[in-house]
Order: C-alpha cells, then sequence, then structure tokens
C-alpha cells in the first residue's frame, strides 16, 4: 500500500503550531530553565548507548505536544508500519524501502546468503590467502563507485579508522581524471584488489574509471590476470562478465535498496575489508537496534522522530531554512558529507505525493564540519550572525586512545560552546567585562561583543565511538529524514533530480565529440563549450 497523502499545512496542528508560534517565537530559552528546574531532565532522551538533550530548544511541553499532534494526524505511524513491512512507499519508481532488512534480526534468506559471501571474500582478503597474478597477497584495496556507492563506505571506513587491519584501503568516485590518476599511481598492481559498485554497471563516472584503472592493471598483467584483481557489486552480470569478472565474483544489489542507503549491502565490502566483517556486522547490528527503537517506541520517547520534529518546527515556522551537524571527533569528519547526500537528496522535493506544487519549505540544507576545527571557522557566522542555524552536538564519553588531557579539552569546548549558544553575553555582562577599559573606548566595543544566545542545539552524547554506535548514529538519522518527508507529504526516496544534468552532459559530450553545434541549446552553454574546445 503506498503512504497516505496528508498536506501538513491542512492539518489542525499545523493551525495551532502555527498561533503558537506567535506566542512563543520571541521567549527566551533561558527564561524557560528559570521558570523550570527540571527543564533539562523533561527534554532528555536514553537510550542503549546514547544520550540526547533537547532542552536547549526554543519550545515548551506545548510545542512537544503539538508536534507529536502533527506526527499522529499526518499518520506516520502508519508510514513507518508500511516503510518495514516491504510496501512499495516509493511510489514513483514502484519500490519497497528495506534497507532496515539488511540489518534486522532476521533476513531474508537472499541476504544472509550475500553476507556469508562477504564475510569469506573479506577473509581471504585479510588473511592473504586470497592471492593476485604474481602469487602475491594483497595490500591494498580500491572502491570505484560514486554517490552512496563511494559515500557511504568511504565515511564508515573512515570513521572506523581505529579499527582498521594492515589493508590500504582506497576511493574514487569523480570521474576528474587527476583523481583516478593521484589514486593509483603510488598502487601496486600485483597486490591491489579493485571492487566495481555499479548498480546498472553502466553510471559514467564509475565506468570510465574502471576502463582507466583496467588499462593501467593490463599494462603488466593480461586480460585472464583480471578476474583475480576486480570483483563487483551489480545486477548487470552480462556487462560485469564482459569486463572480466568472475562470476563468483559478483556480489548481488536488490532494488529495494536505494544508493544512499547501500552501504549496509554488499556495497559495503571494502568496509568488511577494512575493519573485517566481525567489526562489519556489528555496524549492521547497531543500525538494527536503532531501527527497533524507531519502529516500537512512543513517539515522545523516540529520537529520531523527536529530532525530525524539531527539524520540522525550526525550518517550517521559524523559516531557519539550514541545520549544522557538528561531531566532535575528527574520525567522523566524513559524516557530514555522507549525510548531507541522504538528507538533501531525499528530501529535496517541490511537488507532493499527489504530484501537486508544495507551497511551503521542505528539505533542510544540511552542512557542518567537526569541532573544534569548526569553532575557528563557521561558529561566528552561528554565534552573531543573523541567521538562526539549529544545531546538532555529537560527541563521545571516552577516547579511543585514550589521552585524556585531550579528550577532556575537546569535551570542555563540547559543552561551552551549547551553552554559549543558549546564553549569550548580556550588554550588561559585557560591561562588567570592560569595566576596567577607557569609558569612551569600552562604550564603543561594547555592542560589538554582545552575543544574542537563544541559539537552539541538540546534544547527542554516546559512550564510545564502536561500529556498533556508529550504525545506530547512521540510523538514526535515516529515520529523522524519513519523519520529515512523511511529514512534508513527499517522497524522499526517488531522486529524479539527479537525472537531467546526467542527460544533458551526455549531449555535450557528443557535442565535444563530433563539434557539431546545430542542436538548440542556450547560447551561453554554447560560447562555453566553444570557448573549453578552443
Amino acid at each position: 500500500m503506498p503512504l497516505k497523502t496528508v498536506n501538513p499545512t491542512a492539518t489542525k496542528a499545523w493551525e495551532k503550531l502555527e498561533k503558537h508560534y506567535q506566542e512563543i517565537k520571541d521567549q527566551k530559552m533561558v527564561d524557560f530553565f528559570a521558570e523550570d528546574t527540571s527543564r533539562a531532565e523533561k527534554f532528555q532522551l536514553k537510550w542503549d548507548n546514547f544520550f540526547v538533550d533537547y532542552s536547549k530548544n526554543r519550545i515548551n511541553s506545548t510545542t512537544k505536544d503539538l508536534l507529536l499532534e502533527l506526527a499522529n494526524e499526518v499518520e506516520l505511524k502508519d508510514a513507518i508500519e508500511k516503510q518495514f513491512s516491504g510496501d512499495k512507499i516509493n511510489q514513483t519508481e514502484g519500490r519497497a524501502v528495506l534497507h532496515t532488512a539488511l540489518r534486522g534480526s532476521e533476513k531474508p534468506q537472499a541476504v544472509e546468503e550475500t553476507l556469508q559471501k562477504m564475510k569469506d571474500f573479506s577473509q581471504e582478503v585479510i588473511s592473504g590467502e586470497w592471492k593476485g597474478y604474481t602469487g602475491k597477497a594483497i595490500t591494498d584495496v580500491v572502491n570505484i563507485g560514486i554517490g552512496g556507492s563511494d559515500l557511504g563506505p568511504q565515511m564508515i571506513v573512515d570513521s572506523l579508522q581505529y579499527y582498521r587491519n594492515h589493508l590500504g584501503v582506497h576511493f574514487i568516485s569523480n570521474v576528474d581524471g587527476d583523481h583516478v590518476m593521484e589514486t593509483i599511481q603510488d598502487l601496486d598492481p600485483e597486490t591491489t584488489l579493485f571492487i566495481i559498485v555499479s548498480k546498472s554497471f553502466t553510471t559514467q563516472e564509475t565506468i570510465t574509471n574502471a576502463n582507466t584503472v583496467r588499462n593501467w592493471f593490463l599494462k603488466t598483467a593480461v586480460k585472464e590476470d583480471v578476474a583475480k584483481h576486480f570483483v563487483a557489486v551489480s545486477t548487470n552480470l552480462e556487462s560485469v562478465k564482459e569486463f572480466g569478472i568472475a562470476d563468483q565474483n559478483i556480489f548481488p544489489m536488490w532494488n529495494w535498496v536505494g544508493g544512499r542507503f547501500s552501504l549496509w549491502s554488499a556495497v559495503g565490502l571494502s568496509i568488511a575489508c577494512a575493519v573485517g566483517f566481525d567489526n562489519y556486522q556489528s555496524l549492521l547490528d547497531g543500525a538494527g537496534k536503532m531501527d527497533e527503537h524507531f519502529q516500537t517506541t512512543d513517539f515522545k520517547d523516540n529520537i529520531p522522530v523527536t529530532l525530525a520534529l524539531l527539524s520540522i518546527w525550526y525550518n517550517n515556522f521559524f523559516d531557519t531554512e539550514t541545520e549544522a551537524i557538528i561531531p566532535y571527533s575528527q574520525y567522523l569528519h566524513k559524516l557530514v558529507p555522507y549525510l548531507q547526500q541522504g538528507i538533501m537528496e531525499s528530501n529535496g522535493k517541490s511537488v507532493s505525493r499527489d504530484g501537486n506544487k508544495i507551497p511551503y519549505q521542505t528539505g533542510t540544507i544540511v552542512w557542518g564540519e567537526p569541532g573544534t576545527n569548526s569553532q575557528h571557522a563557521f561558529f561566528q557566522l552561528i554565534h552573531q550572525g543573523t541567521k538562526l542555524i539549529p544545531c546538532d552536538f555529537i560527541g563521545f564519553k571516552k577516547s579511543l586512545h585514550g589521552n585524556k588531557e585531550h579528550q577532556d579539552k575537546l569535551m570542555a569546548n563540547f559543552f561551552a560552546q551549547t551553552e554559549a549558544l543558549l546564553k549569550g553575553k548580556t550588554p550588561v555582562q559585557v560591561e562588567e567585562e570592560l569595566k576596567d577599559m577607557d569609558a569612551e573606548k569600552a562604550s564603543t566595543l561594547k555592542p560589538f561583543k554582545v552575543f544574542e544566545g537563544n541559539k537552539p542545539t541538540n546534544t547527542l552524547l554516546i559512550d564510545k565511538l564502536t561500529p556498533e554506535t556508529l550504525g545506530s548514529l547512521v540510523a538514526l538519522y535515516e529515520h529523522k529524514l524519513f519523519v520529515q518527508g512523511v511529514i512534508w507529504n513527499i517522497f524522499s526516496y526517488d531522486q529524479w533530480g539527479v537525472e537531467l544534468g546526467k542527460q544533458l552532459a551526455n549531449g555535450i559530450l557528443k557535442q565535444m565529440e563530433t563539434k557539431d553545434f546545430s542542436q538548440p541549446q542556450d547560447a551561453s552553454t554554447q560560447s562555453l563549450v566553444k570557448e573549453y574546445l578552443s
């Protein structure tokens, strides 16, 4: 059954929220805390290894109740059940959305078989049992893909650097020839294994890069050796075999798994090679635990639902448009680019599920950078700029290498930033700070040192960065974007917006090859192409 079509702005809850917003929009969070000494306890969630503090938000109990009322009125529970039961909720593409089936306790037989194949393969490569064409063990693995076939595995491998084994794992995605050549120039073809990830095995960037790598490999090897150094994750068996990849080295993909959610599938083969299959399994288990929490927990205690509703509150009532994600771990430096794809590709839609133009804001613009680096980059804008930017702060109680001095300083900054964004600095506080300065100079400087405060944040405090907690964290944001899409009455799981540029690029490429400019084209693009060719 398809998802139900409910215009959120036509609901009673939305009408109440609009009225409530007018009443609350100028109120200060510090006053909320002053009025309710138990506020921090009322607006926090504890689950497994996660502690979520959302008390530093411009909400009160009425806001929360009305947002929950909105979730119920758009029939969010029904939508969640339809996703998990395999209904074709990706209606425009006629597909189910079942990446959750890849990591649950009860997996389809085909998934179990693929996981076993991934386990056997990764263990062969890691142990050195897998030999290249000259009899040497593999030292490097290169993942060739783009979009979710690159961002997902790369983000996980980077995030789990602490758990890495001896294999060098590399990623090629951009069709930029400099990217592929920089990646392979120091690799040894005798000891390098390539994983080509493309569902159709026709994706321009991936196949171009794969052919370039294959040509590089064949400078020192023969065609028959390709089978020992190339494997594929694809559904196009014929093209894969033509490339020279052996049948037993082809891993399946399913049309009910979207590309940006595919790291949980055989697309995660490079992850299993990088950190070992047991850690990859722990990643899946962590995601599965978050799936269960999302599916079974009452909305008022549900972490993904809570974060999604807060995002709706700011995007659709405060008109914030953007939200920042700030992980206080350098290991997570690829998390935000990954989430940008997942969130903005999913919810960047302007047509409702009934095919009508949407008159309200949908997808949020997601951005960020690890702390403390971000504090020396864009925090000035968040603290004293003219834009209201809700932020998620993600931190860990324990460091992996155990350097307590560094960890304490990192987390002191972590806590201080959310406090500063909450409280700001008042004119009276600035005056006190400048009391020993010349009065005229102090008066001039005063307005520049005032911090408005009242900037909303969510704090996600996790025990430790492990494969399991990382799996839970990524799944949390997957479910958050789904809840947003349900409320906005859009299809989160199609991606038609990426098609037009691809189509036009093919035409321009042909134009470059033939020098034929007779086809209709705007004057600007035509002049640019001619300038490039000159």
